[in-house]
This record gives structure tokens, sequence and C-alpha cells, in this order.
């Protein structure tokens, strides 16, 4: 979660209207209040900061710097970067190019958020900032394998031998020793469209003998996709792959796909009043905004394809909205 600090502009009162529709004001018991607060500094919280901050409104960017996007060691399907771009080095461009516009992030984790008398009270740690519009731009937190220690993980990830997204690098295990660790749906799912990539695949269970319907069982057959009972432990790497313990012996793959879902980080939202998928992900309408008016969410905490294109996407789109929302009662700026 991220934080944007912009120069300061003339501020103009303002409240709610009947309507529900925005109206700006400058400040509310002493307190300044901004334009939006965004909370998130992935590629959603970047892109929604350097369109708004283009569009001249104040706004703030908290960012407890644990975007998943930094954990990319190298994207190929970026478009614009024909020789890959790494995670991290995508979200340094990016927040350089936010802070061109005066957009500052600013590390402080968001603990609490509601909405009070037509506006926005976020909560970080013992400060309260208040805001006419929010926009979550959380993402979600992959689960890892259990047994895994941290820094094996961080390393194996870096060398992709642990990859997470086939969407994103399912071209790099191209007839490659691939295992999918999970069962059930998920875990067949996944391991279907990496099919699509090669045909050494392996469905690992991380917890003894896989729980598979009749269905799942067919469609691996005939997709020709091996399985094999967990659990998995004793991870070790080498030269080119990783190997682990099974609870069918010891085995070596290329590249590891964890299937085992993630935990979204729609908290806040729920706290404030918004609803949520059955899975968690925040619900949107078209604009992307919640059924909170003035609460917007955008990437992977909305249900959609996680993907950094997709997420900047919807950034725009949210910060567009979240402009003419505030733009209905007068004009911006004077």
């Amino acid at each position: 979660m991220a934080y944007i600090q912009f120069s300061p502009h003339p501020q103009v009162p303002t409240s709610e209207g009947p309507d529900g529709a925005l109206v700006r004001s400058g400040r509310m018991e002493g307190q300044t209040i901004d334009d939006c607060i965004i909370v998130g500094a992935g590629p959603a919280g970047l892109t929604a900061a350097i369109y708004l901050a283009r569009y001249h409104l104040s706004i703030r960017m908290f960012d407890s710097g644990t975007s998943r996007a930094g954990w990319i060691p190298m994207s190929h399907n970026h478009a614009g970067y024909p020789e890959g771009i790494s995670g991290r080095d995508l979200l340094a461009r990016m927040q350089e190019q936010a802070a061109k516009y005066g957009a500052l992030r600013e590390p402080k984790r968001v603990t609490e958020l509601a909405r009070t008398d037509g506006h926005f009270a976020v909560r970080c740690g013992d400060e309260t900032f208040h805001a006419r519009s929010v926009l979550l731009a959380t993402g979600v937190v992959n689960r890892r394998p259990e047994g895994m220690e941290d820094g094996f993980h961080d390393e194996a990830m870096a060398r992709g031998l642990i990859r997470y997204c086939p969407v994103c690098d399912g071209y790099e295990v191209t007839d490659k020793r691939v295992a999918v660790l999970g069962t059930g749906d998920h875990g067949t799912a996944e391991a279907q469209f990496l099919r699509g990539y090669t045909a050494d695949l392996t469905l690992i269970s991380p917890h003894g003998d896989h729980d598979l319907s009749d269905e799942c069982s067919a469609r691996l057959d005939a997709a020709g996709i091996a399985r094999v009972a967990g659990p998995c432990s004793d991870f070790a790497l080498d030269a080119g792959g990783i190997g682990f313990e099974t609870g069918e012996g010891r085995m070596r793959f290329d590249s590891l796909y964890p299937a085992l879902g993630s935990d979204i980080r729609s908290g806040l939202a729920v706290a404030c009043g918004a609803s949520v998928s059955e899975e968690g992900c925040i619900l949107v309408d078209d604009h992307l905004e919640t059924d909170v008016p003035g609460l917007f969410a955008a990437g992977d905490v909305v249900v959609g394809l996680d993907q950094i294109s997709h997420a900047m996407g919807q950034a725009g789109v949210a910060a567009t909205t979240i402009r003419n929302h505030l733009s209905e009662q007068r004009p911006l700026r004077r």
C-alpha cells in the first residue's frame, strides 16, 4: 500500500451532494481533505497515481512495499520491453514517472478505512487522513509451498525455478520438465493450461493423496499429465533445477508452479461496507467503483485476469472516473 503526496493547490469547500456526487472541500475540522487516497503501489496503484497527478488532483499513495510485481525476475510479455524487464525495475520506472508529476510514494500501511460524513477516513497506525475518494489497489498474496524457507523461495523465484503465473511465463518453460503443486479443480486447471507449453508435466498433491473428481482425473488423463502424491519436503536447488521429496520418492524438475491459491487483500473494502465475491475479490462496476460511493478498486484485488497490463488498464478507467466524479459540482482548478 503506497502513498502519494502532491504539490498543494487551492482548496475549495466540499461536501456530498444529495445524489451522492462528490463535491470538493478543502478542510474538515482542521484536517486537509485530499481528492483521492491510493492504497497500494503496484502497477495499478502507480498507474492511477500518474493519471490523477496529471489531472492536477491532490492525492496520497500509501505503500507497504509488498507488491507481488516486485517478485517478477524478468517479464517478457509486458508490451514495450522486447528484451524483458524485471518487476522491480518496472515499479521503479513507474515510481519515477509518478514522482515527475508530484506523486510521491510514502511507505505506510493502511490499517483502517471508513466512510463518514461523505468522506473517507484512512488510518495508518496513529495517523488519520481524509479524502473524497479512495482507490484500493492492494492486490493478492500467493500462497507459498509449506515447509519452504523464505530465502530458498526467493532465490528459486529469482532463478525461474519457482513460478506463479503460467499466463506471464509459460512460454519460458516450453518443452521443459514442469511440476504443478496442487490438486482439485484449481491444480487441474493450472496443469491443463501449462500443457499448452510442455508435455512433461506432473501434478503433485501438497497433502498426501490427490483430491480429484472423476472429471478432473479424466481431463488429466486426456492431457497425459502424471499425478504424484505428496507432501513435498527437503527442497534443494542445483545448477538448473529444483528437487524435493514427494510421497513417491525424490523428484527433480526444471520449474515448479505452486497452484495453491492466493489470499485476497480486500479486508479494507469489507470494513468499509463494500461487497466482495465468494472468493473475496472486490466487486466493482464497469468504471471500477464499488457499491460504496467514491470507493474504487483496481488490479488483482478485483475479479479478472491477474496481469500487469489488465491492472494498468483498470487503473486508468478508475482514475478518470474519479476525476469526472470530482468535477461534477465545479471545475477542479480555478
